[in-house]
């Protein structure tokens, strides 16, 4: 028999602090970012398989990536893969998978996951899950993962908890977006926070409960596919209606209001790999140097600290460089300072704003 268990992997970003290796038509998470033969979709299928059987694996994406998603992954059952007519952010997306795994089955437990985010050690990892979703199957709550805070890093939500717990599990007392350095140092050393990884778990009864009540307007909209959740109408309902649900992320439509939020600190070796700077974190280094070298051929010298990122039959000669980001893809070229990276993204929001969407 097939557990109730469930994965939704989303897979419908564009990581556009990835730019420009990362592009709208074949954005991050599609993308061997890290050189080891595999993309970050890929890897997060493949250790997902060791906690559920691959029939119970769902990719939520936007539709233009259908194509993609089969391509990197043939083995998943074309049912498997949900897709989202527009962007409306991630609360629309979750509750479409709600509603149609509770159609499928009525005691399923679900994994809501990003695609393209970096897992150092998969069995802590794996045994977390498993242990997440043994919680939900027999309590009531919503479950995120957090992230045990290494640094007062001003780039990631944060999550404060009741310490008193049993089983791990701690009651949520507040959420806080991205805060100022001195308030991120705070927390750190209160030791009552979390980051905010964006992993959640839950049953689809408990998510469905909090759409009605918290969400009314999403619960109404999805609630109208009851009946063709699961059969050849899903999609066109989906086409249809997909685009009236208003844009909000699931943290404001829910884990901010609801009652019944829980954390469980967790310390797996995450990154989201959101920028630049966090994969030359994550990535090997040049040992003395430290560069973070991909792709191409390269002469250095006096360079340092950087992540260099080639095509294969390129040469790069650099002199004098510490603390940049080197990437040279197709029609753009971009050499920037790691400590102003987070300007990126506004790069790309300008040539947008410019009609130069044809570098995106």
């Amino acid at each position: 028999m097939t557990s109730h268990n469930y994965i939704f992997i989303m897979a419908g970003g564009v990581g556009s602090r990835f730019w420009p290796k990362s592009r709208n038509a074949y954005p991050k998470q599609f993308i061997d970012i890290l050189g080891i033969g595999r993309s970050l979709l890929q890897l997060t299928y493949d250790r997902f398989l060791k906690v559920c059987p691959a029939e119970n694996i769902f990719i939520v994406t936007n539709s233009a990536y259908k194509e993609l998603i089969q391509e990197q992954l043939p083995d998943l059952a074309q049912g498997n893969i949900l897709c989202e007519p527009s962007r409306n952010n991630t609360a629309p997306c979750i509750s479409y998978a709600a509603f149609k795994i509770a159609a499928k089955d009525p005691e399923a437990c679900m994994v809501i996951a990003p695609s393209d985010h970096f897992i150092l050690h998969e069995d802590v990892f794996v045994n977390d899950i498993r242990h997440s979703l043994e919680t939900v199957a027999r309590k009531d709550i919503l479950l995120t993962l957090g992230i045990s805070p290494t640094r007062p890093d001003t780039g990631y939500g944060y999550i404060r908890f009741e310490q008193k717990t049993e089983d791990r599990i701690h009651k949520v007392i507040q959420f806080t977006e991205k805060p100022v350095l001195e308030k991120a140092k705070e927390f750190l050393k209160s030791g009552d926070y979390v980051w905010n990884a964006g992993i959640f778990i839950w049953s689809a009864k408990t998510i469905l409960q909090a759409f009605e009540l918290l969400s009314p307007q999403l619960f109404d909209l999805f609630n109208q596919g009851k009946d063709v959740y699961n059969t050849g109408e899903e999609q066109a309902f989906i086409n249809k209606n997909y685009p009236l649900s208003p844009n909000i992320s699931i943290d404001y439509a829910i884990m901010e209001k609801a009652a019944n939020v829980y954390t469980m600190p967790v310390n797996f070796g995450w990154s989201d790999l959101g920028t630049w700077a966090s994969l030359y974190q994550t990535a090997d280094k040049n040992i003395g140097i430290n560069n973070v070298l991909a792709g191409g051929e390269l002469q250095l010298e006096e360079t340092e600290d950087c992540i260099i990122h080639l095509p294969k039959d390129k040469l790069a000669v650099i002199r004098g460089l510490k603390d940049f980001i080197v990437v040279d893809d197709k029609d753009v070229l971009l050499i920037y300072p790691k400590s102003s990276e987070q300007e990126i993204k506004k790069i790309t929001e300008r040539l947008k704003e410019q009609d130069k969407g044809h570098y995106l």
